[in-house]
């Protein structure tokens, strides 16, 4: 496996990505035409129809964004461990849960340092990536 930098370190999973957004979108468009051409008597087939496709568009979204939640709070509580074993204090109040993820690719050896910065200059995501120079890889991230 090649390892991680900051021009590789995102993953996307093409079948979850677009496959299952462009067979639910073409669901919804199918529900809608169902419905727009329904006879009286099949209106509220095709109503049922087109609310579970939205139900399951809902779901779909969430099943991602709660995954993403968990995740965010569990490397978090790593990167917050990681910090205090490294320099006997937690991470700075002031640091946001997106400029921690951010943090977990930096070594050791930067991980303080940068940290202190982000705080200090209230850094974005991308900035603290960025500012990193020895990359230290994630190959676990949902």
């Amino acid at each position: 496996m090649t390892g991680q930098n900051l021009k590789n370190h995102s993953r996307l999973v093409p079948l979850y990505h677009f496959g299952s957004y462009l067979l639910l979108l073409t669901a919804l468009v199918a529900a809608f035409i169902n419905l727009s051409k329904a006879a009286d008597d099949e209106l509220f087939s095709a109503a049922i129809l087109l609310i579970l496709v939205i139900a399951v568009i809902i779901s779909n979204w969430y099943v991602r964004a709660f995954a993403l939640k968990a995740q965010d709070r569990a490397i978090r509580a790593e990167e917050n461990f990681r910090h205090f074993l490294l320099t006997g204090k937690p991470f700075d109040s002031r640091l946001h849960t997106r400029q921690i993820i951010a943090l977990r690719f930096a070594s050791d050896a930067e991980l303080p340092a940068l940290a202190k910065r982000a705080a200090d200059e209230d850094l974005n995501s991308k900035s603290i990536k960025q500012a990193i120079r020895d990359w230290r890889g994630d190959y676990y991230r949902v």
